[in-house]
């Protein structure tokens, strides 16, 4: 082997299975390892600490996998500052750029180890004034220092504990013979835990929530002090609306029967909103006087409605812009969220994995597992699947947060 490198990596290695992870790295680069020191630790709180020397075939092949390390946790034992580029022009970065992960994150510059601030994955860190970021990439401006390579990089995935905040009871596997009852206990647990701690909870929720008859249960939470902020699109919002004021969601009663000239509701109900200004004055001035967005204007909830090509209308608060829509949520993801729950909105819960940290719950309702199961491998690795009909859970929920 032409190229060697010592690293180092700490943490709750084996619980979280990333010593496996890093082997099977440095297998896949055809690469060779020398186990130097191996500390395991033995209780909840004592991290493992594994030191080794990694062997490959050229230094560019090193440089890559050591790159490729860092996101399980690995450092080179030498420390050494990070490398820091100017940006070429805005929207562009030198192409050995550090693509960053969800997990909590350290730059070393000028001799000191740095937290990276608003933490999420798929950006680049800008490190200037003492300072280091992550930063969309079209955000990035023209001649800002940008993080580039491996080096003076330090990255702490997040670890499976034995129990925290009730979350020991699951495994990132998705099935949908888990007794609905016994997970709902947990997640009401949390909640309330999260509350009692001065924690925010944020609800991704989808139109579905209307179609399975969860309003009712969805509004006693925000009732309950249970929610915080909303995030949804234009279709929630309307089927709400709809619900609330015809009795159906897009012409379908919640027996499942069609209303005759029900297919007109959903536009009669975006023209009401029109009508009245929005939904808070259509509130305010007694034409909307039920439902989900209701519950949020009279209980001051937080909400942020992102809309999509599709949309009918769309209603009056509905961000149509998508760069503004993202940095609204994203915003709104900032403030102390230690628990966000998603219930059946597929594209909406992508969009918010993608921007939370690794270190905030998250607990994804919903009938298709496939829906949880993607979530997990684009990184929101931190996800509780539960699947069911969003409804039932819903509704057990409620039962569970009013004991």
């Amino acid at each position: 082997m032409a190229a060697s490198d010592t690293i180092g990596a700490e943490g709750h290695l084996i619980d979280s299975g990333l010593l496996s992870a890093i082997f099977d790295k440095i297998i896949e680069f055809k690469a060779s390892y020398e186990i130097l020191t191996f500390t395991i630790g033995r209780t909840n709180d004592e991290p493992s600490r594994i030191e080794m020397r990694i062997n490959a075939s050229d230094t560019q092949v090193l440089d890559e996998l050591l790159q490729q390390l860092t996101i399980f946790g690995c450092h080179a034992k030498r420390e050494r500052d990070a490398t820091v580029k100017p940006a070429e022009k805005d929207r562009c970065v030198p192409d050995d750029f550090y693509s960053t992960t969800n997990h909590r994150t350290q730059v070393r510059l000028g001799g000191r180890w740095i937290e990276v601030e608003q933490q999420r994955m798929d950006a680049v860190i800008v490190a200037a004034g003492g300072r280091a970021a992550c930063r969309k990439l079209r955000d990035v401006r023209a001649g800002e220092p940008v993080v580039c390579g491996h080096d003076g990089i330090r990255v702490t995935p997040e670890f499976r504990e034995r129990d925290r905040l009730g979350f020991a009871f699951m495994s990132n596997d998705v099935s949908s013979e888990r007794r609905v009852e016994g997970v709902v206990s947990r997640i009401a647990d949390m909640m309330r835990h999260v509350k009692q701690s001065g924690g925010r909870i944020v609800v991704v929720a989808g139109p579905v929530v209307v179609h399975t008859g969860g309003v009712d249960h969805f509004c006693e939470l925000i009732r309950l002090g249970y929610v915080d902020t909303v995030l949804a699109g234009n279709a929630l919002a309307v089927h709400d609306i709809e619900f609330a004021l015809s009795g159906t969601s897009l012409g379908i009663d919640l027996t499942g029967a069609a209303v005759e000239q029900g297919h007109r509701n959903h536009m009669a109900a975006i023209n009401t909103i029109n009508r009245a200004g929005g939904i808070r004055q259509a509130v305010e001035s007694g034409v909307l006087k039920s439902g989900v967005m209701y519950h949020c204007v009279k209980k001051g909830v937080d909400y942020v409605l992102a809309g999509s090509i599709r949309d009918d209308g769309p209603l009056p608060e509905t961000v149509m812009d998508l760069v503004d829509a993202q940095e609204r949520y994203a915003a709104a993801l900032s403030q102390n969220v230690q628990l966000v729950l998603m219930l059946s909105s597929m594209l909406h819960s992508i969009g918010v994995g993608n921007m939370l940290p690794s270190w905030v719950r998250v607990v994804c309702v919903d009938i298709n597992p496939a829906v949880v199961t993607k979530l997990a491998d684009r990184g929101s690795a931190q996800t509780v699947g539960v699947v069911t009909d969003v409804g039932l859970f819903l509704h057990r929920l409620a039962e569970r947060l009013r004991c």
